[in-house]
């Protein structure tokens, strides 16, 4: 009788959890709907701003920007590293950090000073464990980052770039592919030298007469404009397609969870039978005998 009591608890408690991962599931579902949306509303964007600042910068001949010069010989190199806030997103967090990893290994292989930054609680918790120094921390990119927020990180990289006190960028983010790849990556966003050759751009272009711009008022003030509205959209972008992937590894999550729940009720339920039909079994055995013996 006791083993039918702990059956019947367990499937009661997992029941319960079943209905909170069915739920968590469903908020997932809808959260990465909307931030599904903002992506690639934002990926459209991004895609014709740097196909724009590169065709720019192809024809002001002449005319060079702080952003788009490469050092010789970097130094210090800022990693922001862009992770969630909370769990139950099974391997969304622990992909980030690994290549973030790879590339704080692989700076200081090539002798280069890392500033780390980190957005999100599981990345400050992770380094912290590991007893790593870290400059900036952020938990207030949610879900739903805001332009205004992001803003203010890329007008102080790009003072510090300037300034020469940084000569590099890179993000460690979840790269938002389609609904169903994510990969994690680790991309350069400062220097913008990488515009220059856009391979869009120049499929497009390919057997079109060359066109001659006429700069008003001038290509540097223009460049001077342009250029600092692509990075800022770029890293934009990081933030937004972290966001999607981060809602869709925790739907996938949650989904299995409940799955996997379900199952566990399904066996739990067999065995609580088992043990009825037993016990049942013996009771009429016994009254049978009882009978039996009264004869």
């Amino acid at each position: 009788m006791a083993n039918k009591r702990v059956l019947v608890k367990r499937r009661k408690a997992i029941r319960n959890i079943r209905k909170i991962t069915k739920t968590m599931e469903l908020i997932a579902t809808s959260r990465f709907k909307k931030a599904m949306d903002r992506a690639s509303e934002a990926e459209l964007f991004t895609r014709k701003v740097a196909e724009l600042a590169a065709d720019l910068t192809a024809n002001a001949t002449g005319v060079t920007h702080p952003l788009l010069q490469k050092r010789e010989k970097i130094q210090r190199s800022v990693l922001l590293i862009l992770t969630s806030n909370r769990g139950l997103c099974g391997g969304y967090n622990a992909s980030i950090l690994r290549e973030a990893g790879l590339a704080v290994r692989r700076n200081e292989t090539e002798g280069v000073e890392v500033q780390l930054e980190l957005s999100g609680k599981r990345a400050i918790a992770f380094f912290r464990y590991q007893g790593i120094p870290v400059a900036h921390q952020y938990t207030h990119f949610e879900d739903k980052p805001a332009f205004e927020q992001v803003d203010v990180l890329a007008n102080r990289y790009i003072q510090e770039y300037i300034a020469g006190k940084i000569d590099r960028v890179e993000v460690a983010y979840m790269k938002f592919i389609n609904a169903g790849r994510q990969r994690p990556v680790v991309e350069t966003l400062l220097p913008l030298d990488q515009l220059a050759p856009i391979e869009g751009a120049a499929a497009a272009g390919a057997g079109n007469d060359q066109v001659d711009y006429e700069f008003l008022p001038s290509a540097g003030s223009i460049l001077e404009e342009v250029l600092p509205i692509s990075f800022k959209i770029r890293l934009f972008k990081c933030f937004l397609d972290a966001a999607v992937s981060e809602q869709i590894a925790r739907r996938v999550a949650m989904k299995a969870a409940t799955e996997s729940a379900g199952d566990m009720i399904k066996s739990l339920s067999q065995d609580y039978n088992r043990l009825r039909q037993a016990q049942i079994t013996t009771e009429i055995a016994e009254i049978i005998g009882g009978v039996e013996a009264l004869k």
